[in-house]
């Protein structure tokens, strides 16, 4: 793969630096280069603003709303978009419901579906995990029972969610549920669309270690789903859950968020004295950074050959889960290394230009804890790949 861009992606990319410029509000760059919370309306924002450029949905086909964009160019504007402070999309519609839909819904369903998406009518959350089926989503115990009354197709769904990510705004889940008890595991579950308004849905918010409210519990007692809301077969979820999965851990790589972090940390190192010297210049940092940012080139030249696969009609495989690995553990060094070179100054730390912007570094760090943890632990990631790739 030549890794230069030409001429013209690298006057795609000018378009992109003259939007973001242009088009992407100071407040909330700022809360996110420093790691601030961002609100609910923050979000929602940003969302509108990129799909009315029609750039939201940059991996979908053209004919749902997407840009067309080759690999090259998603690759130039994710990178872009990291650098200069814009918040990550909320992923669950966009990336991960979205290109479900795309492949296994009904017409109707991406009709009626996919718009709602792009227009921000629908906030989407994820129900897969629940206490005791994590990364083993074979597991899953909430359950869908098919009934019908007064002519009427309905799924009764009981059961728990948890760590899941600010369903506190969602109105819409879409989640895995056991249809069928006398299957194997991964052949009894399917994939169901539920309304987050419908009586007997209950949101618990959990509190994480950097105090904020981000994840929750979500309780199922008695839902009535509408049957049309199931995607694709009965019985069939544990196939579209692994599709989706490619992309959630594709995106949980964060190649642009990485080295716009890792650009952060350089500047602040730079500036930071350990010994009367530039911690920059103290040979066991400077060793630790070294390592981390050829880990981090390496790890873009493997997000492009993933990117382009996609490009080409096909979903990552083992390579989704190489990135999940790679990414997340590079995304923790350089918040690990940020903590260090702050050190007692991590909790409250002072921007660049001493204008009274801070950050909580410290916060930061215990947040990316989890990086390696969700969309399926970083050890089971190791069990797919020698699966996939080793015959093991």
């Amino acid at each position: 793969m030549d890794l230069k861009f030409t001429a013209e992606e690298e006057a795609f990319r000018a378009e992109v630096l003259d939007f973001l410029r242009v088009s992407l509000p100071d407040d909330i760059a700022e809360k996110a280069r420093t790691g601030k919370r961002l609100t609910r309306g923050d979000m929602a924002q940003w969302h509108g603003i990129l799909n009315s450029k029609g750039w939201l949905a940059n991996h979908w086909p053209k004919e749902y709303g997407g840009p067309g964009w080759s690999a090259v160019q998603k690759f130039i504007f994710e990178n872009e978009c990291a650098i200069a402070g814009a918040p990550r999309i909320v992923p669950f519609g966009v990336n991960m419901l979205g290109p479900v839909l795309i492949k296994y819904g009904s017409e109707a369903q991406k009709r009626h579906w996919l718009p709602r998406i792009l227009d921000g009518s629908d906030w989407w959350c994820q129900g897969y995990s629940e206490p005791g089926a994590g990364s083993d989503l074979a597991s899953v115990r909430t359950t869908a029972v098919r009934a019908i009354e007064n002519g009427q197709e309905y799924y009764l769904v009981n059961g728990q969610k948890t760590w899941t990510t600010l369903a506190h705004y969602a109105n819409m889940i879409f989640c895995l549920v056991r249809t069928s008890q006398d299957a194997r595991k991964q052949e009894g579950i399917s994939f169901l669309l539920i309304d987050m308004n419908t009586p007997g849905v209950e949101v618990r918010p959990i509190i994480t270690l950097d105090g904020e409210h981000e994840v929750n519990e979500v309780f199922f007692t008695d839902v009535r789903v509408p049957a049309a809301n199931l995607v694709g077969e009965e019985n069939r979820g544990w196939t579209y859950a692994k599709y989706l999965l490619t992309y959630e851990r594709t995106n949980i790589a964060g190649v642009g968020f990485s080295v716009a972090a890792l650009g952060r940390l350089k500047a602040a190192a730079s500036k930071l004295q350990s010994n009367g010297r530039a911690l920059i210049d103290d040979p066991l940092f400077a060793a630790r950074l070294a390592r981390v940012e050829i880990d981090l080139e390496n790890m873009k030249t493997t997000n492009l050959r993933v990117l382009a696969a996609v490009a080409g009609g096909g979903a990552p495989g083992a390579e989704s889960s190489m990135l999940k690995i790679r990414g997340t553990e590079i995304r923790q060094e350089i918040s690990s290394l940020m903590r260090r070179a702050m050190g007692p100054y991590a909790q409250q730390f002072i921007g660049d230009d001493n204008d009274g912007e801070t950050s909580t570094a410290a916060a930061q760090y215990f947040n990316n804890r989890k990086l390696s943890i969700f969309g399926g632990s970083n050890e089971i990631q190791k069990n797919i790949i020698a699966k996939m790739m080793l015959g093991l």
